[in-house]
């Protein structure tokens, strides 16, 4: 029987592809995920037409996943999966930050998937900056170009 942990980044691997905003057809930001290190590890990287945004690799750690997020700002936060009873939701919180300077820079404290409907998600994710959060959410769909 497989652990959580692995049925977990399993449903990721299902992402693979290519998205867009459902409410923003003409917006040049598109999400890919893609695997990588031999199927370990899932890549969600933003574009921004053809120029690379940032970028969060996500993968094992024992009995856990972790979330390491690569910013524009030049922080990378590392955001621990929260083991959940709820059906097709990953939620990770905030567990340390390399290159993060709290006092002047925004960082991702806390991300979350919903992955109930076929064919689409719900990917909210919330920064924080000089103690203040700011959640936001995004509505994807899989992109057709």
């Amino acid at each position: 029987m497989e652990d959580a942990a692995a049925l977990r980044l399993a449903e990721m691997n299902g992402l693979v592809g290519t998205w867009r905003q459902a409410d923003k057809p003409g917006s040049p930001l598109r999400i890919r995920f893609s695997l990588t290190a031999g199927g370990t590890a899932v890549v969600e990287e933003w574009l921004r037409g053809s120029q690379p945004h940032s970028l969060t690799i996500y993968h094992r750690d024992g009995q856990g996943l972790i979330a390491t997020h690569y910013c524009p700002q030049g922080n990378q936060p590392r955001l621990a999966w929260v083991p959940s009873s709820a059906v097709n939701v990953l939620r990770f919180n905030f567990r340390d930050a390399t290159d993060l300077d709290a006092t002047h820079e925004s960082y991702l404290v806390a991300l979350a998937f919903d992955l109930s409907h076929e064919g689409k998600i719900v990917r909210t994710e919330t920064y924080r900056r000089a103690g203040e959060d700011e959640v936001s959410s995004m509505h994807l769909v899989r992109d057709q170009h």
